[in-house]
């Protein structure tokens, strides 16, 4: 009997750190699997206090909401103690360091939790959102803004460069009270409150990064009324002129008639129209070209920011590659082999790559395997629908196409398209392209290998005189030539457009 103590669906040597996040309006459990890179859930719970309702009438927060806030934190004691956490972070933001009641409230909270909370402050919650931003993406340029039931936080950022910020009493649960329910007040509000940031204007043209959960619903609904079929939140692309009436529809609450609500929960519906409010009133102040939404804030910033340098820098999507790749693949050398060999194949066919378009290969490569065990037949839509939704950052919602049709063309054949034509709507033709290109080496460098280590490594590229490309098999491989890698060199030669020749060396 197989002792299921050993099982494999974790990686080993982690060590599980959590973090408790008390909002303004939610209060939420996360336990991570370790302090990495591309750190993975454990466990995800989050409680629905509204801490923040009544503080802008009364200077405290709700009696009620406290009670079950506290309920709750016990509940994530116990469950972090049975998930054996070795670091447990408590952090708290807007409503508990404003509430008059707050300092009460993080007393017995430590009690119950038997160690310190972090309250932070409104510069601090801004630069670890800002942090945040910087662990989940490439190329930074704009302004990130975090949104939350008291506060919002705005940073500007290029690169690794975090610039000016500064926190707005906008979050959706003190906007609505401050309006007094009045949507065309919030929008005013709104509007004077942004005029205090000054270095908004300096966004234009840029990208507007939206972190907090309002705005990842807002997402939600924008993917269901225009049809997206990639239903991904990280990195969801809006134009940012072209959403504004989209966000004022919402911001008119209209919301229990837009495609899509029923993916909402209802504690959170009442918040969208002025989450749609603070976004379109963000977007006239900032004229960004794109809103552009993050799955990541300051729960991940925290942990981006206990990082060493060196951690920091590593590529996170080629991090998660990796570990998927050693949970779920028949062998993690051969999957890196398969990197080395498609660059080298790459370059044997002129097929030109950008920076990133040379990171979703190599990720495409270790994720080839990760479906082996599933039944040949569903293979290429399990490997499709584990990348294409995978809890992956650093990797825009096209490259995510890349990757994951890449795998789907290796095991289903080049000229399948069950579900590839939803996912070719999010595609250039570059890209469809190269993932083809991608595919089809795979289907040529499995049937040699069997995907075993030791083996491609040593099966070359040769170019000859008229343009011809000769694939070489080394003499101790000379059993493996055959009539079905053949087919698939046919095939291959057929999708780049060069002539193919399987040859033996001498």
């Amino acid at each position: 009997m197989i002792d299921t103590e050993d099982a494999q669906g974790r990686l080993r040597n982690r060590h599980p750190i959590a973090v408790v996040d008390i909002g303004s309006n939610s209060v939420r459990l996360v336990i991570y699997e370790g302090l990495v890179r591309a750190p993975s859930m454990l466990f995800n719970e989050k409680v629905q206090c509204g801490l923040g309702r009544g503080i802008a009438e009364t200077g405290n927060m709700n009696e009620d909401a406290v009670s079950n806030a506290l309920g709750a934190l016990r509940r994530f004691r116990a469950l972090a103690g049975q998930a054996k956490v070795e670091k447990l972070v408590i952090l708290a933001t807007a409503a508990a360091r404003e509430a008059g009641n707050g300092p009460a409230f993080i007393e017995e909270a430590e009690r119950i939790l038997g160690q310190g909370i972090t309250v932070l402050s409104g510069r601090e919650e801004a630069l670890y959102s800002a942090y945040g931003v910087q662990s989940a993406f490439r190329d930074i340029d704009g302004v990130m803004g975090d949104l939350g039931g008291g506060s919002l936080e705005i940073v500007d950022m290029k690169g690794d460069d975090i610039g000016d910020g500064m926190t707005l009493p906008i979050g959706v649960i003190r906007l609505s009270e401050r309006a007094g329910g009045d949507l065309e007040k919030a929008a005013l509000i709104a509007r004077d409150d942004l005029k205090t940031a000054g270095f908004l204007k300096h966004g234009k043209g840029r990208n507007f990064y939206a972190v907090g959960g309002t705005w990842r619903n807002l997402a939600k609904l924008h993917m269901a009324s225009t049809g997206y079929p990639l239903h991904v939140t990280h990195h969801y692309e809006m134009d940012a002129p072209g959403s504004v009436g989209f966000l004022t529809k919402v911001g008119r609450n209209n919301v229990e008639k837009l495609p899509g609500i029923d993916d909402v929960s209802r504690s959170r519906r009442s918040l969208l129209p002025y989450g749609a409010i603070v976004l379109a009133e963000l977007i006239r102040a900032m004229k960004p070209a794109k809103v552009i939404f993050s799955s990541a804030g300051v729960r991940e910033g925290y942990l981006y920011g206990l990082l060493d340098d060196k951690t920091r820098k590593r590529d996170a999507l080629i991090e998660a590659s990796e570990e998927l790749s050693v949970l779920r693949s028949r062998s993690p050398r051969h999957a890196r082999e398969l990197a080395a060999w498609t660059g080298r194949a790459f370059k044997a066919f002129g097929i030109d790559e950008t920076e990133d378009e040379a990171r979703y290969r190599e990720a495409a490569c270790r994720l080839a395997d990760i479906s082996w065990r599933a039944h040949p037949d569903y293979r290429g839509d399990q490997a499709l629908n584990v990348i294409a939704y995978g809890s992956f950052t650093q990797v825009d919602h096209p490259g995510r196409a890349y990757i994951a049709l890449a795998n789907y063309f290796r095991h289903d054949g080049l000229k399948s398209g069950t579900f590839a034509p939803e996912i070719r709507k999010i595609t250039s033709d570059r890209i469809w392209e190269r993932s083809r290109y991608l595919g089809a080496f795979f289907r040529v460098a499995y049937l040699f290998s069997a995907a075993m280590p030791g083996v491609i490594g040593d099966i070359v590229w040769r170019e000859k005189d008229g343009g011809a490309i000769e694939l070489v098999l080394p003499r101790r491989l000379a059993e493996l030539y055959g009539n079905r890698p053949l087919g698939r060199i046919n095939q291959l030669s057929k999708t780049v457009s060069r002539e193919i020749n399987l040859v033996v060396e001498r």
